[in-house]
Parts: structure tokens; C-alpha cells; sequence
């Protein structure tokens, strides 16, 4: 008996990170449906401790690679970096939210419970080793973004938002259905280590249309061209800090998933997907630049600013080896980080008790607010990659890996997207520094006051001790290269 019950424990052991955070969703879940509107700042706070649990597990599910589940789940450095910024990413939306909320009176328990479940799914994506595994956590994931884009349920524009988001999102993942069932019956298998045992025996054309669709599904996910048409109206239209958790969580989620299928099930048949890799990298680093110029709300350009960045780790992907997947992982904690400073500050950035969202609207803000011009500036030339910024970096090294895989000409391209993309970043600068005020916007909040000022010091200081993200992005794609 004893016997039984260790092994029952070693098959669900790995997943114990995910099975608290289910347990954790459903107690608040109950704790607010029994308690209604006085438990909203309860559920909050508790959230994030959950999740500040969750993150201790992960950290203490070794350092080896354990699977589980018959190995359709697994847990390794990839699954373990992958799901810490990703909790990271959750409790700093959470705690970015509670104020804006309050302020556009929306606030609901059950927009904590959606931001874990939604973070659940990322983490049971990000474990997936097999095809349905993956479905199920793309699932939980989009069904919880689907009614968070929605939450503001007063405001037309954020029920547009999540109806967009809901449609074309459907319709991600019916192509990424189709071409799991395609890979299915071409190769055999579902689990990626048997896909790619299936392609050794040479090309599938079937395995690889499938592969197609598959890959269509998840550019959905991290907003890569052609599949980006939903993200410039959605971000728009979503509660702003629900905008920042989109523009963070789930591409770091899908990015992750885009790493583990391409190397581990496909890896035989990379001639192919890199072609396709390639592409909606450049697609995705054009558009996002020539697009973002003319944009005048300042949600709408960090859509098309995340859509270029994704462009960029893409270039990553494509140069493969040690070199181009670390410098993937190193690109998205620096995006990461960086996002969620920029959103903190747009957050806060409210006049007579109104959200201040036109660019325009931030005229002559560094003389009525230095501190919060200054921060929205240093985050701005860090998007745009000057040196010696963090931004400036995470560029460089994708840069560097494309040019040493003989990708000259993406790496060209990427140079030159990035030298247009900095005219949109710094044409905020302008507005602020050089255009005449428009009156005083309220003060910030502490806890976004706190999350923008640990960004602007990121930004500004990581030349100084780079060591731990390059490492954090070393360890993570150790799986990878083995």
C-alpha cells in the first residue's frame, strides 16, 4: 500500500505547482461567491500570495527534467523559468489592477480567480510535451483572457474587445486543432519526442502542413503577422491593466510552447518551419514599425510595439543553436520587465478623474509631472533599443545570433525596422518634453509608482550586472540543446 502511494505521488508530484493554483482558484472562487463585493480587496491580496506560493514550489521541483502523466507533462529548466516570470507577470497585473478598478468602478472578485486560472493554463501550456496536453492548457488560458478583455462590461468598446478576441481567437484555435489532428495521423503520435522519433524516417508532407497549422495557432497567441489583426483593437478596447497582462503573460506562455514544439518534436524538418519562422518575423517587424507611426492612442502603439518585439525574438527562433534560443529567453524577460513598467505608468496617467490614453494628451507632462514624463521616457528610448539601455541588449543579441546562423539579411531587416519603430517611441518623448501642457494629471498610486520606478532602474541599470538574466536565459534553453 505504501508502495501505491509513492508512486501515485511521483506521477502527480511534478504537477503539484499547477494542482495548488487550481485549488487556490476554486477557494477564491467559493470565498466570493458566498461573499459577494466585500471580499474583492481579500481575493486580491490573496492571489497574490497564491501565487507567490505557487512560485516557491516551482522553485523547489529541483533542477532535473521529471515527467509525468505518461509524459504528456513535464517539468524541466525551460517549464521552470518559463512558469516563474509568468506567475511574476500575474501578481504584478494583480497588484497594478486594484487601483485602476477602484477608479473605473469594476471592481469584481472574479477578476483575480480569471487572471489565475488564465495563469494556470500558461503554466500547463508551457509543461505540455504533447499535442492535447498543449489544447487544454491554450484552452483554460484563452477562455479566462476572453472574459477579462470584456470585464469593463459599461463600456462598449471593452465588450467589442472581447468579442473580437473571443471570434478570431476561436478560429486560432480551430487551425491549431486541425493541424494537431493532421500531425496525429501522419505521424502517429501525439507526445513531441515520438513526433520527432516518427520524422527520423524522412519528411511527412502531412506532418508538416500540419505543423503549419499548428504554428498558425500559436503566431495567434504572441501576435506575430500575418495572425496580429485582433491585438491593436483589443488592447485598445480591454481595462488598461488587463491590456498590460496580454501584452506580458501570454506571449511568454506561447513563445515558450513555440520553442518546445519546434525543438523537441520538430527539430528533423526545421528547413521547413524556419522559412515560416522567418517570414512572420520580418512580416511582423515591418508592419509593427510602418504602422505604429501613425498611431495617436498610446494602447494602440504598444500593440503594434509588442507585435514588432515578437518579430524580433522570432529572429531568435530562426537562428536556432545555443546562441539564438537564449538570446529568444533573454529577449522576453527583458520585454517583459519593460512592458509592465510602461503599463504601469499609462495606468496611472489619468486627468479630472479620466484615463489619459491619446498621445497627444501627454503634452507638456515633464513640466507638470518630471517624475512620470521621466519614467515614460526611459521606458520609451529602452523599446526603442538605444544603447546602453536593457532594450538596447536584448536587440543586439538576437541581432548577433542571426548574423552568426547566416541569416544576414533578417538581421539587416531587423536593424532597419528598429531604426523606423524609434520614431513612434520617440515621438512620445517629444510630446512630453517639447509641446505645450495640458493641464496636471493626478498622482500616482504607490504600488504603480513602485513597479514603473523598478523598471526605470532596470532599464537604466542592467549594464551594470547583466549576470542573472543571462543566466536565467542560459539555464532555460539547457533542455533545448541536448
Amino acid at each position: 500500500m505504501e508502495h501505491d502511494g509513492m508512486s501515485m505521488w511521483s506521477t502527480f508530484a511534478p504537477a503539484l505547482p499547477e494542482m495548488v493554483l487550481a485549488v487556490i482558484s476554486m477557494g477564491l472562487l467559493m470565498l466570493g461567491v458566498f461573499f459577494r463585493h466585500r471580499t474583492v480587496e481579500l481575493v486580491n491580496t490573496l492571489a497574490v500570495v497564491g501565487l507567490a506560493v505557487v512560485a516557491v514550489l516551482v522553485l523547489m521541483s529541483g533542477s532535473g527534467t521529471v515527467e509525468a502523466f505518461g509524459g504528456v507533462f513535464v517539468v524541466d529548466a525551460l517549464a521552470r523559468v518559463m512558469k516563474l516570470l509568468v506567475l511574476f507577470a500575474t501578481a504584478v497585473a494583480i497588484i497594478m489592477s486594484v487601483q485602476f478598478l477602484r477608479w473605473e468602478r469594476i471592481e469584481r472578485f472574479e477578476y483575480a480567480v480569471l487572471m489565475l486560472l488564465a495563469a494556470l493554463g500558461m503554466m500547463v501550456m508551457i509543461s505540455a510535451n504533447g499535442l492535447i496536453a498543449l489544447y487544454l492548457g491554450l484552452e483554460l488560458q484563452s477562455l479566462a483572457l476572453y472574459v477579462l478583455a470584456a470585464m469593463n462590461r459599461e463600456s462598449g468598446r471593452s465588450s467589442e474587445a472581447g468579442m473580437k478576441y473571443f471570434v478570431l481567437g476561436a478560429l486560432a484555435s480551430g487551425l491549431m486543432l486541425y493541424g494537431a489532428s493532421l500531425i496525429y495521423g501522419f505521424a502517429g503520435a501525439t507526445t513531441y519526442a515520438a513526433i520527432a522519433e516518427a520524422l527520423k524516417g524522412g519528411e511527412n508532407i502531412g506532418v508538416i502542413v500540419g505543423l503549419v497549422f499548428l504554428l498558425a495557432g500559436l503566431a495567434f497567441k504572441i501576435s506575430a503577422v500575418p495572425f496580429h489583426m485582433w491585438t491593436p483593437d483589443v488592447y485598445e478596447g480591454a481595462p488598461t491593466p488587463v491590456t498590460a497582462f496580454f501584452s506580458a503573460a501570454p506571449k511568454l506562455a506561447a513563445m515558450a510552447v513555440i520553442l518546445r514544439v519546434l525543438y523537441e518534436a520538430f527539430p528533423g524538418v526545421s528547413d521547413q518551419w524556419r522559412q515560416v519562422v522567418v517570414f512572420m518575423a520580418i512580416a511582423s517587424m515591418l508592419l509593427a514599425a510602418f504602422a505604429g507611426v501613425v498611431q495617436k492612442n498610446i494602447k494602440r502603439l504598444l500593440a503594434y510595439s509588442s507585435i514588432g518585439h515578437m518579430g524580433f525574438a522570432l529572429i531568435g527562433v530562426a537562428a536556432g543553436g545555443p546562441e539564438g534560443l537564449r538570446a529568444t529567453v533573454f529577449y522576453l524577460i527583458i520585454y517583459l520587465l519593460l512592458t509592465i513598467g510602461t503599463f504601469a505608468i499609462v495606468i496611472a496617467m489619468r486627468r479630472d478623474g479620466r484615463a489619459v490614453e491619446e498621445i497627444e494628451d501627454f503634452a507638456g507632462l515633464a513640466s507638470t509631472n518630471p517624475g512620470m514624463a521621466f519614467g515614460l521616457g526611459a521606458m520609451m528610448f529602452a523599446l526603442a533599443g538605444i544603447p546602453w539601455l536593457a532594450g538596447f541588449f536584448a536587440k543586439y543579441f538576437v541581432l548577433v545570433a542571426a548574423i552568426r546562423a547566416d541569416l544576414v539579411v533578417l538581421a539587416i531587416i531587423g536593424v532597419l525596422a528598429s531604426v523606423v519603430a524609434a520614431f513612434y517611441y520617440l515621438r512620445v518623448v517629444k510630446v512630453m518634453y517639447f509641446d505645450e501642457p495640458k493641464g496636471a494629471v493626478s498622482a500616482m498610486p504607490f504600488e504603480l509608482k513602485l513597479v514603473a520606478t523598478l523598471s526605470v532602474v532596470f532599464a537604466l541599470a542592467y549594464v551594470i550586472w547583466p549576470q542573472p538574466i543571462v543566466q536565467m536565459a542560459q539555464a532555460a534553453i539547457r533542455p533545448l540543446i541536448q
